[in-house]
């Protein structure tokens, strides 16, 4: 059944969506029945009507030396790791538009952090790494938005810091650009502005692991499949954000992405 997606302003903007009938891994079946119908969030393809079904969203840490090094970190001697962001936390971001982005709950310290991200449409396990960019579909230009004090309380707690990141539209995204038109993005200025000044300015060959040795590492641990997204990390000089402000995040190649924080 066709359908818009209906999870209220955390997917606003999104295009239309297959609802699904069932949660279960196992093959559907045309009597399958559930007591609701449930939304597949997506993201658009740039220049189609298509959308992007996304199934997990996979995120690094700390995959620019300057940040590392400014999140109290060793970059020449810490493996990769990662960390997953919920599928519905995606808010589509259109080209050209600036999209209402609300204050989360519970923060008082809300840090942006730009990203390039590979939308897979392929899978595998343990994919070498000379054939991992045959698993991306295309590339889109991303927030991993955090609740820094939340993520960092959690942290000294020693426990689990998913509410710092894993939370209703903290994975804000522009459409997704498909290899065939953009190419493979292994360099390119990756710049945030916050109010018109310039937050982060890096180049994505900074980047400590590329986007092929992610899909090799994450392949490792997990199956990954179609509908994947990889949200591949941020430069330094991460920050707070308040209501009234305006982020907007460029990646060469690809349009700009432009957020405006609400209460």
């Amino acid at each position: 059944m066709q359908r818009r997606l209906a999870l209220g302003s955390a997917l606003t903007g999104l295009g239309g969506l297959v609802a699904s009938g069932c949660a279960s891994t196992a093959a559907p079946t045309a009597t399958a029945a559930t007591p609701f119908a449930l939304a597949q969030p997506s993201v658009p393809i740039a220049g189609s009507t298509e959308v992007f079904p996304v199934r997990r969203i996979y995120c690094i840490g700390r995959n620019y030396a300057a940040h590392a090094r400014e999140m109290g970190s060793d970059p020449t001697r810490e493996p990769p790791f990662f960390f997953q962001k919920p599928s519905d936390a995606v808010q589509f971001v259109a080209p050209g538009r600036t999209t209402d982005h609300p204050y989360p709950p519970l923060t008082k310290n809300y840090h942006y952090e730009l990203e390039l991200v590979a939308a897979l449409h392929r899978g595998g396990r343990n994919v070498p790494v000379e054939r991992a960019l045959n698993l991306v579909y295309g590339y889109a230009v991303g927030l991993d938005m955090t609740r820094r004090d939340l993520q960092r309380g959690m942290g000294d707690q020693k426990k689990p810091w998913e509410i710092g990141k894993s939370f209703d539209r903290s994975a804000p995204i522009g459409p997704i650009h498909r290899v065939a038109q953009v190419g493979h993005f292994k360099q390119g200025a990756i710049t945030l502005k916050v109010n018109g000044q310039v937050r982060q300015n890096a180049d994505l060959n900074q980047m400590i692991w590329s986007v092929a040795e992610q899909i090799a590492k994450l392949s490792e641990a997990f199956e990954l499949m179609p509908g994947d997204l990889i949200y591949s990390g941020t430069p330094e000089n991460v920050g707070p954000v308040v209501p009234g402000d305006l982020m907007e995040g460029t990646i060469a190649g690809l349009p700009l992405l432009s957020v405006k924080v609400v209460a």
